[in-house]
């Protein structure tokens, strides 16, 4: 499994580090992944997911079963 958010799909980004003298090096912007066990009320258990901190948000305002649902995740193999 990538470093990617499981409801999002967000993963890392290409980047450039530039220095002072003017130097380019590339970089991976990673995605700020935090392992979330949330409660899953028709399941009637927890889940553990990997989720992105803007999914974290997100998810307070709609709800698991329809944030997962727009995903096309199945919760029931978590």
């Amino acid at each position: 499994m990538g470093r990617h958010c499981q409801l999002t799909g967000k993963k890392a980004n290409n980047a450039v580090s530039i220095s002072f003298s003017h130097k380019c090096h590339k970089r991976m912007q990673q995605v700020n992944l935090q392992p979330k066990r949330l409660w899953w009320p028709e399941g009637k258990r927890f889940v553990t997911l990997q989720l992105s901190t803007k999914a974290i948000k997100t998810l307070s305002k709609k709800g698991l079963s329809t944030f997962a649902r727009e995903a096309g995740l199945d919760l029931s193999k978590f």
